[in-house]
């Protein structure tokens, strides 16, 4: 057994060592990606944080467990690769998730695995946009990260943001639709900055 375990332990750090921080399932994971829809997402909220992914193991290297089309896995170091400039923050609940949590994380992302992106962000388990993702995986295991608002709330008056709004939604835009953006988690009192959460050495 002790034999086994020291294995496990040796195939984590292996895998880890690629990266500045040492990475545990649940950490969630924030960039500025450079997808279309990045400048639109900033400027509604006040944030340079545009997109979001949770940390899940498999096969004892750290993936990104992120809503894109579709919600996938991808691997940690192609996820950092992607966004801008390769920057990065990661965060980390206060109270260290137990097992029961993480094996939670484990069965919803076979639930959601394969599910299309959500690109009106409504609130539905069909379709899923990143903070979403991560908000209802942390909320069936009993942990709100962060208060739902309204689409409505948003600083929608930005040209960039209004773009995209008309794109999606014509002249109905849902302003009462319950949403949850990046920068709300982000902020979460329930989560710290995992340091240095910056920059891969």
């Amino acid at each position: 057994m002790r034999q086994v375990c020291a294995a496990f332990l040796l195939l984590i750090s292996a895998a880890t060592t690629a990266f500045a921080y040492t990475p545990q399932e649940g950490d969630i994971v924030f960039q500025t990606s450079l997808s279309s829809q990045s400048i639109a997402i900033q400027k509604a909220t006040h944030s340079p944080y545009s997109h979001v992914g949770i940390i899940l193991f498999r096969h004892g290297k750290p993936y990104v467990f992120e809503a894109v089309q579709p919600v996938k896995y991808t691997p940690l170091s192609n996820w950092i690769a992607r966004g801008k400039g390769g920057d990065y923050v990661v965060k980390r609940t206060r109270k260290p998730l137990n097992a029961a949590t993480i094996a939670e994380f484990h069965r919803l992302a076979q639930r959601y695995e394969g599910n299309p992106y959500d690109l009106t962000f409504e609130w539905s388990d069909q379709r899923m946009y990143c903070s979403e993702l991560v908000w209802k995986m942390y909320n069936a295991a009993g942990i709100e990260l962060a208060p739902l608002a309204r689409l409505g709330s948003f600083n929608l008056d930005d040209p960039a943001v209004r773009k995209i709004l008309k794109q999606r939604y014509g002249d109905k835009v849902p302003l009462d639709d319950p949403v949850i953006a990046p920068s709300a988690i982000f902020d979460s009192p329930l989560l710290v900055t995992v340091e240095p959460g910056v920059s891969p050495k």
